[in-house]
């Protein structure tokens, strides 16, 4: 059943319930209102009554405002009716008889029925005057028909069925216009969820707002198809790179290989070649690669570099760029580094901060001069390498960051094109930023940012670190 009809029918019988209840309610209250009138017509009667009856002069009770009873007699002990008015004998009861043979009690209403009538009936004890001036204990019985009443409460009854008929079917009516008001909503978000599973169309959206429950799920149904839509997005991106890395890589691997496959298909049928010559191509084939397998390292770097990071921790950056600093005065004896390292913590894997601060440092010594300077320096703002050599062209500063680009002072050098590109992807990993600039006095100028943890987190007790391992002091 929809849950329309089952909201509708709901509704319908809630409503029904609580007319039934008020009409029961309604009936049972004019009920009682129309017989404690006839009881008070019966009590006032018999309130007038004063002094001691004599049936022989035939006194009829008192009539009260109301009207009198049209039906009253007065018994004796034995039964007999000594007067009376009406032409209906009343029946005789156990209160009748008690009180007609002198016995005291409070009047006595019951409900009757004489000859097919049905009747209201008092009874109470009195005190006649017989024929010899004798007083004697009788029973007063005073009735009046319970017809009028009855016809009443008919009729209340036909109003109270149709009034109940009536609202039951109006509250359905109601009800079922209510229920698709209410399901309006929820039906828009039925209806967005089919067409977004049909057409794959993350935009639509539930254009309903209001401070309901219905309105928190239309607003966060919208937020979870944002968040979707978000990842949907992240994750078409993330292919549109991929691809492009590949293509790119494709591209860049297609000239070393050619080249490493001619001087090998060279080496093979020359035995001609001069001893020299050989040396010479067998160098350049030892050189090519390793130019291939540097380039393979940093293609693999980047693709791994896509995944999120799940194993992140607490680094030194100070620690991680002095380790830098000792592999690359190794590797580049004739640059000298001067560094000032500041205590800092950050959050990251240092495998991979190693490699983007490594990757930082070889491009500064490749474009630096024999006997160049390269300053290094660490701080809470995160680590800042600059050269003094020739600087970058201000049209390559745009795309120094590029997977495969390669600056027109670059291009004469060895080099993939990716190692400042790994150092981009790092920065953004770790939720930094990394920044390229030319110096004011020649050179170039790279700014890796990276969230700094409190201070209270490092160890005081250790010294920071300067250009060879001593301890510098902080200003």
């Amino acid at each position: 059943m929809p849950l329309r009809r089952r909201l509708a029918i709901a509704c319908a019988s809630a409503v029904a319930l609580a007319i039934l209840l008020a009409a029961i309610v309604v009936y049972v209250v004019v009920r009682s209102e129309l017989l404690g009138q006839v009881d008070d017509e019966l009590h006032a009667q018999a309130a007038l009554l004063s002094g001691a009856l004599r049936c022989g002069s035939n006194q009829a009770p008192a009539s009260p405002p109301g009207g009198a009873a049209p039906i009253w007699q007065i018994v004796t002990s034995d039964g007999a009716v000594a007067c009376g008015e009406g032409n209906v004998p009343l029946p005789f009861d156990s209160v009748a008889q008690s009180y007609a043979a002198g016995n005291p009690g409070p009047p006595s209403l019951e409900n009757v029925t004489v000859g097919g009538t049905p009747l209201r009936q008092l009874t109470l004890p009195v005190t006649v005057m017989g024929g010899f001036g004798q007083q004697e204990s009788a029973a007063l019985q005073l009735a009046r028909p319970l017809d009028p009443v009855r016809n009443v409460l008919a009729e209340l009854r036909l109003v109270l069925f149709l009034l109940c008929a009536g609202g039951i079917a109006l509250a359905a009516c109601l009800g079922r216009v209510a229920a698709g008001r209410v399901l309006a909503p929820i039906t828009e978000v039925a209806e967005t969820a089919q067409h977004i599973t049909d057409t794959e169309d993350l935009t639509s959206r539930i254009h309903y707002h209001a401070d309901d429950e219905v309105g928190q799920l239309a607003t966060r149904f919208n937020a979870m198809i944002e968040r979707l839509q978000s990842s949907r997005e992240a994750l078409d991106d993330s292919v549109r790179a991929q691809r492009q890395l590949v293509a790119d890589a494709s591209h860049e691997l297609r000239t070393p290989i050619t080249s490493l496959r001619t001087n090998i298909e060279v080496l093979l049928a020359g035995d001609a070649l001069s001893e020299e010559d050989r040396h010479r191509l067998l160098a350049d084939v030892l050189e090519q690669s390793e130019e291939l397998s540097a380039l393979i390292v940093d293609v693999i770097e980047l693709a791994r570099g896509d995944l999120p990071i799940t194993s992140a921790e607490d680094v030194r950056l100070d620690r991680v760029v002095a380790d830098c600093l000792t592999r690359a005065r190794r590797d580049f004896p004739q640059i000298r580094f001067e560094s000032s390292l500041e205590p800092a913590v950050v959050e990251g894997v240092p495998e991979r901060l190693a490699r983007a601060i490594n990757n930082l440092l070889d491009n500064a010594a490749h474009h630096s001069a024999a006997g160049g300077v390269v300053e290094v320096i660490v701080d809470e703002r995160g680590l800042r390498v600059r050269d003094h050599g020739t600087g970058i062209d201000p049209a390559d500063l745009p795309y120094v960051f590029d997977r495969f680009y390669r600056g027109a002072n670059s291009r004469h050098r060895q080099g993939s094109g990716l190692g400042l590109a790994i150092v981009r992807q790092v920065a953004v990993q770790h939720g930094g930023s990394v920044e390229a600039d030319n110096a004011p006095d020649g050179g170039a100028v790279f700014v890796l940012r990276l969230p700094t943890l409190a201070e209270d987190q490092l160890d005081q007790s250790e010294a920071p670190l300067g250009a060879s391992g001593d301890p510098l002091s902080l200003r």
